[in-house]
Protein backbone atom coordinates (compact mmCIF):
# COMPACT_ATOMS: atom_id res chain seq x y z
CA UNK A 1 0.00 0.00 0.00
CA UNK A 2 0.86 3.49 -1.03
CA UNK A 3 1.79 6.17 1.59
CA UNK A 4 -1.33 8.40 0.93
CA UNK A 5 1.00 11.39 2.17
CA UNK A 6 0.06 14.12 4.58
CA UNK A 7 -3.20 12.82 6.43
CA UNK A 8 -5.74 14.26 9.37
CA UNK A 9 -5.22 12.03 12.26
CA UNK A 10 -7.92 14.01 14.11
CA UNK A 11 -10.36 16.98 14.38
CA UNK A 12 -10.36 18.54 18.43
CA UNK A 13 -12.64 20.98 20.02
CA UNK A 14 -13.12 22.16 23.05
CA UNK A 15 -15.21 24.94 25.71
CA UNK A 16 -12.03 26.30 25.81
CA UNK A 17 -8.71 25.61 27.15
CA UNK A 18 -7.03 22.11 26.78
CA UNK A 19 -7.14 19.44 26.18
CA UNK A 20 -9.81 19.97 22.97
CA UNK A 21 -11.40 16.38 22.59
CA UNK A 22 -11.98 14.59 19.43
CA UNK A 23 -14.77 15.25 17.25
CA UNK A 24 -16.33 12.80 13.92
CA UNK A 25 -16.55 15.89 11.92
CA UNK A 26 -15.91 19.34 12.43
CA UNK A 27 -17.10 22.38 10.61
CA UNK A 28 -14.73 24.98 9.33
CA UNK A 29 -15.77 28.27 9.50
CA UNK A 30 -13.83 31.72 8.77
CA UNK A 31 -13.27 32.15 12.47
CA UNK A 32 -12.20 28.12 13.16
CA UNK A 33 -13.99 25.18 14.04
CA UNK A 34 -17.67 25.40 14.81
CA UNK A 35 -18.03 24.40 18.99
CA UNK A 36 -14.49 25.36 19.32
CA UNK A 37 -14.06 28.01 21.98
CA UNK A 38 -10.78 29.98 23.76
CA UNK A 39 -9.96 30.86 26.75
CA UNK A 40 -7.91 33.73 25.46
CA UNK A 41 -8.76 36.15 23.78
CA UNK A 42 -6.00 36.91 21.96
CA UNK A 43 -6.40 33.24 19.88
CA UNK A 44 -9.95 34.89 18.52
CA UNK A 45 -8.69 35.99 14.98
CA UNK A 46 -8.90 35.10 11.35
CA UNK A 47 -5.12 34.82 11.36
CA UNK A 48 -5.47 31.41 13.82
CA UNK A 49 -8.62 30.61 12.81
CA UNK A 50 -7.01 26.71 12.91
CA UNK A 51 -4.18 25.05 14.70
CA UNK A 52 -2.56 22.08 13.38
CA UNK A 53 0.85 19.99 14.56
CA UNK A 54 2.36 17.14 13.32
CA UNK A 55 1.46 14.05 15.78
CA UNK A 56 5.47 12.91 14.75
CA UNK A 57 5.73 16.28 17.71
CA UNK A 58 3.87 14.48 19.73
CA UNK A 59 4.95 11.50 19.64
CA UNK A 60 8.54 12.81 19.96
CA UNK A 61 7.60 14.56 23.01
CA UNK A 62 5.86 11.51 24.83
CA UNK A 63 8.90 9.45 23.76
CA UNK A 64 10.62 12.87 26.12
CA UNK A 65 7.98 11.62 29.09
CA UNK A 66 5.40 13.82 28.38
CA UNK A 67 1.85 12.83 28.46
CA UNK A 68 0.38 13.98 25.48
CA UNK A 69 -1.59 12.89 22.38
CA UNK A 70 -3.91 14.25 19.84
CA UNK A 71 -5.27 17.64 20.92
CA UNK A 72 -3.48 17.99 24.17
CA UNK A 73 -1.57 21.00 23.65
CA UNK A 74 -4.84 22.72 21.89
CA UNK A 75 -4.30 22.02 18.36
CA UNK A 76 -7.44 21.64 16.05
CA UNK A 77 -5.90 18.81 13.72
CA UNK A 78 -3.26 16.64 14.53
CA UNK A 79 -1.74 15.78 11.35
CA UNK A 80 0.24 12.93 9.89
CA UNK A 81 2.74 13.22 7.66
CA UNK A 82 3.55 16.76 7.50
CA UNK A 83 6.15 19.37 8.96
CA UNK A 84 3.89 21.79 10.25
CA UNK A 85 6.97 23.62 11.77
CA UNK A 86 8.81 23.74 8.52
CA UNK A 87 5.60 25.10 6.67
CA UNK A 88 6.34 28.91 5.24
CA UNK A 89 3.43 31.67 5.77
CA UNK A 90 1.11 31.61 2.57
CA UNK A 91 1.47 27.57 2.23
CA UNK A 92 -2.06 26.67 1.43
CA UNK A 93 -3.63 23.10 3.04
CA UNK A 94 -6.05 21.61 0.27
CA UNK A 95 -8.16 18.75 2.26
CA UNK A 96 -9.85 15.80 0.06
CA UNK A 97 -13.19 17.03 1.44
CA UNK A 98 -12.87 20.31 0.04
CA UNK A 99 -11.57 22.54 2.94
CA UNK A 100 -8.77 24.85 2.13
CA UNK A 101 -6.50 26.28 4.86
CA UNK A 102 -4.01 29.27 4.00
CA UNK A 103 -0.79 28.61 6.99
CA UNK A 104 -0.16 32.05 8.66
CA UNK A 105 2.24 31.72 11.47
CA UNK A 106 4.15 29.24 13.85
CA UNK A 107 2.34 28.51 17.29
CA UNK A 108 4.55 30.38 20.33
CA UNK A 109 3.87 27.39 23.80
CA UNK A 110 2.05 29.34 26.30
CA UNK A 111 1.56 28.79 29.89
CA UNK A 112 -1.53 26.95 29.60
CA UNK A 113 0.71 23.72 29.03
CA UNK A 114 1.94 23.84 32.40
CA UNK A 115 -1.52 21.73 33.11
CA UNK A 116 0.65 19.49 31.40
CA UNK A 117 3.93 19.87 32.76
CA UNK A 118 5.89 22.94 33.86
CA UNK A 119 8.96 22.28 31.23
CA UNK A 120 6.55 21.43 28.03
CA UNK A 121 6.28 25.28 26.84
CA UNK A 122 10.14 25.07 27.09
CA UNK A 123 11.16 22.05 25.41
CA UNK A 124 8.34 22.37 22.55
CA UNK A 125 9.68 25.67 21.95
CA UNK A 126 10.19 25.71 17.72
CA UNK A 127 7.76 22.63 17.68
CA UNK A 128 4.79 23.86 18.30
CA UNK A 129 3.09 23.91 15.46
CA UNK A 130 1.01 26.29 13.44
CA UNK A 131 -2.01 28.67 12.94
CA UNK A 132 -3.55 29.00 9.39
CA UNK A 133 -7.07 31.09 8.22
CA UNK A 134 -9.89 29.73 6.85
CA UNK A 135 -9.76 30.34 2.55
CA UNK A 136 -12.81 27.76 2.12
CA UNK A 137 -14.78 25.95 5.10
CA UNK A 138 -16.74 22.94 5.00
CA UNK A 139 -16.09 20.02 6.79
CA UNK A 140 -13.29 18.11 7.62
CA UNK A 141 -12.60 14.43 8.93
CA UNK A 142 -9.87 11.84 10.27
CA UNK A 143 -8.85 10.45 7.36
CA UNK A 144 -8.66 12.92 5.11
CA UNK A 145 -5.45 13.76 2.79
CA UNK A 146 -3.81 16.89 2.62
CA UNK A 147 -2.60 18.46 -0.66
CA UNK A 148 0.35 21.71 -0.05
CA UNK A 149 0.02 24.20 -2.49
CA UNK A 150 2.28 27.03 -2.96
CA UNK A 151 0.45 30.18 -4.11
Amino acid sequence: MSDPGPTVLAVNISAGGIPKLPVAVGHVTNSGLEGDAHDHEKHNTPLQAISLISVEVLDDLRAEGFDVGPGATGENLTVRGLDVDGLQPGVRLVFSGGVVLEYTKRRQPCYVLDAIDADLKNVVRDRCGGYTKVITGGDVRAGETIELRHV
